[in-house]
Formats: C-alpha cells, sequence, structure tokens
C-alpha cells in the first residue's frame, strides 16, 4: 500500500452507491390514457409521488403500509352504497396517518360509483383519489408504475454518470478545486460550497439567499467535528432551501456543503463524487505515508543527511519548483494538486515545491512556474536556487513555465537584463541583420574567414570587409578572446 486514500476510506464505504428509484409523480399516472384514472378528491396531484403500489381490502390498512404507497381498493369492507360516514372517516385517516400517498377505488364489481362518503372523507384530510374504471385492472395500474420507475430511474441514472464524468473533468483542470465546485453548483442547480476547518467559506460557487448560506455553515461545523462519534453527512432546511453538508476525506477538517431548492434522488450519488474528489484535491494524497514524512522529519531535526531521508519521501530524486500566483487559502494545496505532490511550501510570496523528478511538469491555469533541473537530496539548496532564477524569468517572459538549463553563466543573468545589455552593446551595429548574422557566424567558427565564406556562401574578402567594418562600428578589438566572449553572449540574447 503507498497511502493513497480509496473511495472507500473517504466516504467510510465502497464508493457513492446508486441512486434509489425516483418516485413517480401521481400526475404522470394520470397522464396514461389507457388507465383511464381519474382523480375526484384531494389536492392537486402535481404534488404527489408514488413510490409504490399496494393492494388491500382491510378495513384498516395502516399495519400493511410503509408510505408512499397508492393504495389500491374495490371497497370490499365498504357496506351500503354510501358506507357509514364514521367508517370512512377513519379508513382515511388512518392512510394518511401511515404516509399512504394516494386512494385508488376501482369501480365495479362491488360497487358502481365510489361512494360519496369517502370522496368526502379523502377531501377532509388531504388524500387524492382515483377512480379506477372497470376496464383498468389493478394489475395493469402497478405495471404501469413499474414502467414509469424504470424510466424515471433510467433517466436518473443517466443525469448521475454524465454529474460524475462532469465533475472527473472537472478535477483534471488547472484550476480543479473551483472546477469541481462550479460543475456540482451547476447540477444541483444550487450553491456548492468548500469550508475550512474552522468554518470560513474557502470556495464557493452557485447561488443561495444569505440565510440558507449561513444555516449551512453552521451545519457544516456537525461534520467539521474531529471526533470519532461526528457524522459523515448532515441535513437540514432553512426555509425552502435543502442543506447538506459532507465531510471531506483526510481528517483535516474540510467540509463541502450544498444548498438547492429542490432535492433529486440522485443529488446525494452526485454529491458523494464530488466528496471523493475534493477529499483528493485537499488532503495530503502523496505516495509516500505520513509516518514516512514525519520520520524523515525527525531525521533531518536530529542532524541526517538530506540522502538518508530523501527515500523516505518516495523518490531519490527531486525537481524544485518556485511558483507565482493567485493566493487563496486553498490555491497552494490545489497547485500541489495539479503537480502531483504533497510536499508544498505555501510561503508568503512563493509557493515552493518539491515534485518527484520522473513526473512530468506542464503549465497551471492562473500560476508563473520556475523548474529545477533534477537533484538529489543533498543537491536540493542549489535546485532550490535553479528554481528561483527560472521563475524570474518565467515573469520577466510572461511565459507559464521555465526550466532551468545549465547554460554556464550565462543562465545566472535575468532574461530582462541579457536584453537590455545585448541592445546596448550592439546599438551600433544598427537594424543590419546581415553584419550581425555574419558576426555571429564568424565567432562561433572561431574567427574562420573561410570557414564563414562557406557558411554564408559569399567570399572570404566579403567576410573581412564585414568584420573589419563590424569592428570599427564597434569600437572593439575583435581579437581579445573578452571581447569575443561578450559579443557572443550579447549576439546570442539578441538572437
Amino acid at each position: 500500500m503507498d497511502g493513497t486514500p480509496t473511495m472507500a476510506d473517504l466516504t467510510g464505504s465502497q464508493g457513492p452507491a446508486a441512486p434509489p428509484t425516483p418516485p413517480v409523480p401521481l400526475a404522470a399516472l394520470l397522464a396514461r390514457e389507457e388507465l383511464g384514472l381519474r382523480q375526484i378528491a384531494g389536492p392537486d396531484a402535481a404534488g404527489t409521488a408514488v413510490q409504490w403500489v399496494h393492494t388491500s381490502e382491510m378495513a384498516d390498512p395502516y399495519p400493511y403500509l410503509l408510505g408512499g404507497e397508492l393504495l389500491l381498493t374495490a371497497g370490499v369492507h365498504i357496506t351500503g352504497r354510501d358506507g357509514a360516514q364514521a367508517h370512512l372517516d377513519h379508513y382515511v385517516t388512518r392512510i394518511v396517518a401511515a404516509g399512504g400517498a394516494a386512494l385508488g377505488f376501482g369501480v365495479a364489481p362491488v360497487h358502481d360509483t365510489v361512494p360519496a362518503a369517502l370522496v368526502a372523507a379523502c377531501e377532509r384530510h388531504g388524500l387524492p383519489l382515483l377512480e379506477v374504471p372497470p376496464q383498468t385492472t389493478f394489475s395493469g395500474v402497478a405495471r404501469a408504475v413499474w414502467r414509469l420507475m424504470s424510466e424515471a430511474r433510467h433517466v436518473e441514472l443517466r443525469r448521475v454518470a454524465e454529474a460524475q464524468q462532469g465533475l472527473a473533468t472537472a478535477a483534471a483542470r488547472p484550476d480543479p478545486v473551483p472546477a469541481v465546485l462550479r460543475q456540482l453548483a451547476a447540477r444541483l442547480g444550487g450553491l456548492a460550497a468548500l469550508y475550512g476547518p474552522d468554518g470560513t467559506e474557502l470556495q464557493a460557487e452557485g447561488r443561495a439567499r444569505q440565510a440558507a448560506r449561513e444555516a449551512l455553515r453552521e451545519l457544516t461545523g456537525v461534520v467539521r467535528r474531529a471526533t470519532p462519534a461526528a457524522p459523515a453527512s448532515a441535513a437540514d432546511t432553512a426555509g425552502t432551501t435543502h442543506l447538506a453538508a459532507y465531510a471531506l476525506g483526510g481528517g483535516h477538517g474540510f467540509a463541502l456543503g450544498v444548498a438547492t431548492e429542490g432535492r433529486a434522488p440522485g443529488d446525494h450519488t452526485i454529491a458523494g463524487a464530488a466528496v471523493v474528489l475534493l477529499s483528493l484535491l485537499t488532503g495530503e494524497h502523496q505516495g509516500a505515508s505520513e509516518a514516512a514524512r514525519s520520520a524523515a522529519l525527525v531525521r533531518l531535526l536530529l542532524g541526517a543527511a538530506p540522502e538518508e531521508t530523501g527515500p523516505l519521501l518516495g523518490s531519490d530524486t527531486w525537481t524544485v519548483v518556485h511558483a507565482r500566483g493567485e493566493r487563496t487559502p486553498l490555491a497552494a494545496p490545489a497547485l500541489a494538486a495539479a503537480l502531483g505532490t504533497g510536499l508544498v511550501d505555501p510561503g508568503e510570496e512563493v509557493v515552493r515545491l518539491l515534485v518527484p523528478a520522473d513526473r512530468a511538469l506542464a503549465p497551471v491555469e492562473g500560476w508563473l512556474l520556475g523548474v529545477s533541473a533534477p537533484a538529489a537530496p543533498a543537491g536540493l539548496a542549489a535546485a532550490d536556487a535553479q528554481a528561483a532564477r527560472a521563475l524570474r524569468r518565467a515573469e520577466a517572459t510572461r511565459r507559464p513555465l521555465v526550466r532551468h538549463h545549465a547554460n554556464g553563466l550565462a543562465a545566472l543573468v535575468a532574461p530582462e537584463e541579457a536584453d537590455a545589455h545585448a541592445r546596448v552593446l550592439l546599438a551600433p551595429l544598427g537594424e543590419n541583420a546581415t553584419l550581425r548574422e555574419t558576426l555571429r557566424t564568424w565567432l562561433s567558427l572561431h574567427g574562420s574567414w573561410d570557414r564563414t565564406a562557406v557558411a554564408l556562401s559569399v567570399h572570404r574578402n566579403t567576410v573581412r570587409q564585414r568584420i573589419t567594418r563590424c569592428a570599427a562600428l564597434l569600437d572593439a578589438d575583435l581579437d581579445d578572446p573578452d571581447v569575443r566572449m561578450e559579443l557572443w553572449f550579447a549576439l546570442n540574447a539578441d538572437r
């Protein structure tokens, strides 16, 4: 094991579970023309959802209901044309108390019409009542519900899969933390916010009312507690806003908060995927274990040589990176995650990182990077200086990533200083590209007239004339090695 947290480590399970089967809107069932169902009492079907179908002729179905059912009955227990008012009132209240979603009454063969007392009781207690025509069987209603559930589940699974893919893509962006939060907020249609161990809102994407944001921050305190009894997630409401808080893995006290106006069955699964990704992005997930890193630090403090402690950190050769860019609380951890390392010093002005030398480095959006040459632990001090110089060149040239190249003394001069020196030294040559190219070629061939003539495809006397002209304009002795060295440096900077 290399110490990298798995999905099970971060969520306390085998990863985000599949979303539960979505309920079926009662309105969708009423819209099925082949069923011929008609609502004759109770509140508008638009606000009612059916979890499953149950058929019962019991006078008191309460013990057999789980909640959310469309209860179907032919009214066998109802005697007389309209039934006893008190009995039907009690019957409806028991269904409501059990959490039944709606009641479907089958017309014929027991009753020719729906008893008026039942209609009145359902209207009084707010239970939707459907009339099931004689040609529609109860099993046909059940099949229609299962079919609608299957279609809804397929749609929800596809939504969850697309959301998880979008979150994974966002995590691979140069700015992974805000990108994941932005993707999560868009997928859930609300606010997604990341909170630090002290409850500070570090990053937020999306929108929510201020009261909901304050309630969400307080809710995250439940999951941010550093106690074994702290739950992995918590939920609440603030008015009509649904709130959910999730602890991020790694034990660092970070938490994800989500605020939405609605709540779909797959939302928890989508948020779970975001929790895993944000746990990796905000936690220390490098290959070396925490125990090995602590051991390396202790040994260094007790006087061990760097080469003895380097292997404990997971690599024998390192690259030093200096970075300058955005300065937010999560900027340095996010940069470290993008570069694939957990060894980072945020610093006040410059972020410094140690990256295993075998790891490919690429520019990171929003940052200027200076990269050293690979170095063993004993050479990290020199590599640190190389990275600092490379960062200065990156800032001067506005290039996102500049690597150190061992080019002798020239590498010690900042590019802007070299350019300024070259402009002054070569100014007497003006914009004469022919003279500059002839002088560069002649110096590169160690002052050989014949080889320079061949390289430039001109006569050797032409070369002599041009070099003599350069010496006169520059007022310089071109036989002096120091002069040649200075001109060579300037011509390379000019190129």
